[in-house]
């Protein structure tokens, strides 16, 4: 069945069950990807899936069921179990049905198709060739890939609102090993793009990236101006973006609560949350509940100026929702999520950070943070690599070094931004950026 047959099937179950406040949310993916492995293609795959979720209010609880099967008689059986889910519910939260927004951005107008699978094959082969042809130190273990992805969406409800969406990205990345004698080194690069064209940059990126490792050493422990990278302080905003979701704070999960309008960082921060920022192939104008998206700034000059709301965090805040109430997938329930959620960048190039911190460390990679970092009280301790900082200039490999802090009071020490965003790979709509930024007197512990 077709989205709008399975839809009228919805609403006539509904209708039948007496149901007055309903909305229907479906989801379409098509998916391929091509993985190589010694310069052959080790994987290939190809998906097509999708589902709806039916949710229903009945006496002040709202009830899910979801489902994959597309038939008539599913849709009515989807329906019945919403309702009996709704009547298991105990939580006293108001629930809404969204009548809609006075008014949504217009969706940029481009042709969103799903990337040929030849071109994703011959793309990941002629990345892994490139990688080898670069230099004899490329080792096996070396890995490239290309995948495309599209995405549907309709969310319709009994208040009559009706919005869809269609979005798709094509990204390839590279995960390089390079070896001189009993010395290996890795590293990792990605590249948006639907052509090889697109990302024939890339393996040269990655193949110097892991040669600029061999030979690392250790660092001696004791304070140091640290400069991280974008690409490793976006990867904070993303452990800790959960401290400025509203639901936490009215859990008393975020050390953010209670802080809207107060100065939390320094003076040089803003950090925005952009669901249609140009250039990212994930945009959006409603949120999973229909309410409107819109860019914001959340941190401004320093001052918290929003956490993120959906529409019962909002209610409860007695503050209109900010459209961050996203559904990861067709049978997520809503949950709050940023968009396109960044350091606004500064004004220093590269060359005037490097001058500006001196003598110090650059650090280009940060890994467990699983482990190392608390998303409530901010406290971090992360296995760290990079470079030293001498003269200005970037020196010797390091590794094995830790850095160690707190998130909220980071937020304070940033002394310096680079004049440029670096942006990561969409997670659904959700991705994150950031410039490089300049720590003074941060804490490594080392050898």
């Amino acid at each position: 069945m077709k989205f709008e047959e399975l839809k009228q099937a919805l609403v006539a179950a509904a209708e039948r069950q007496g149901l007055k406040e309903y909305e229907i949310y479906y989801q379409a993916e098509e998916s391929i990807s091509a993985e190589t492995l010694k310069q052959e293609i080790s994987s290939f795959s190809s998906s097509n899936t999708g589902g709806i979720c039916f949710r229903c209010i009945v006496d002040g609880k709202m009830g899910y069921a979801s489902g994959e099967l597309m038939t008539e008689e599913a849709m009515e059986e989807m329906v019945a179990n919403a309702i009996s889910n709704a009547r298991a519910i105990d939580s006293e939260d108001e629930v809404f049905i969204f009548a809609g927004s006075s008014a949504y951005a217009p969706l940029p107008e481009r042709e969103v198709k799903l990337i040929d699978p030849a071109a994703v094959r011959d793309t990941a082969l002629k990345l892994q060739a490139d990688h080898y042809a670069i230099c004899d130190k490329v080792a096996d273990g070396t890995q490239s890939a290309a995948v495309g992805a599209v995405s549907e969406i309709h969310l319709c409800n009994s208040k009559g609102l009706d919005l869809s969406n269609r979005v798709g990205v094509s990204f390839a990345y590279s995960s390089v090993v390079v070896r001189e004698g009993e010395e290996a080194q890795e590293s990792f690069e990605y590249a948006v793009g639907e052509t090889y064209e697109d990302v024939k940059d890339m393996p040269a990126k990655a193949v110097q990236s892991a040669l600029d490792k061999l030979g690392a050493t250790t660092v001696p422990s004791g304070k140091y101006n640290v400069l991280f990278s974008g690409k490793q302080f976006r990867s904070f905003l993303s452990v800790f973006s959960a401290a400025f979701s509203a639901k936490n704070a009215q859990m008393g999960l975020s050390l953010l609560a209670g802080k809207e309008g107060e100065q939390i960082a320094a003076a040089c921060v803003t950090v925005t949350d952009d669901p249609m920022r140009e250039g990212c192939p994930m945009q959006t104008n409603f949120d999973g509940e229909g309410v409107a998206t819109a860019r914001r700034n959340v941190i401004e000059k320093g001052v918290l100026k929003t956490l993120l709301y959906d529409l019962t965090t909002a209610k409860k805040a007695g503050v209109q929702s900010t459209g961050n109430g996203q559904k990861g997938a067709y049978l997520s329930p809503v949950s709050i999520a940023p968009y396109n959620f960044s350091l606004a960048p500064g004004d220093a190039s590269e060359e005037e950070l490097f001058a500006a911190v001196g003598n110090g460390i650059y650090v280009t990679e940060c890994k467990g943070f699983h482990a190392g970092a608390d998303a409530v009280t901010g406290d971090f301790s992360i296995e760290s690599a990079g470079f030293m900082i001498r003269d200005g200039k970037k020196a010797e490999p390091i590794k094995s070094f830790t850095v160690a802090g707190n998130f909220y009071q980071l937020l304070k020490q940033i002394d310096r931004l680079g004049n440029a965003v670096k942006w990561g790979l969409p997670g659904g709509f959700t991705v994150f950026g950031s410039p490089d930024v300049l720590i003074r007197d941060m804490s490594v512990a080392g050898k």
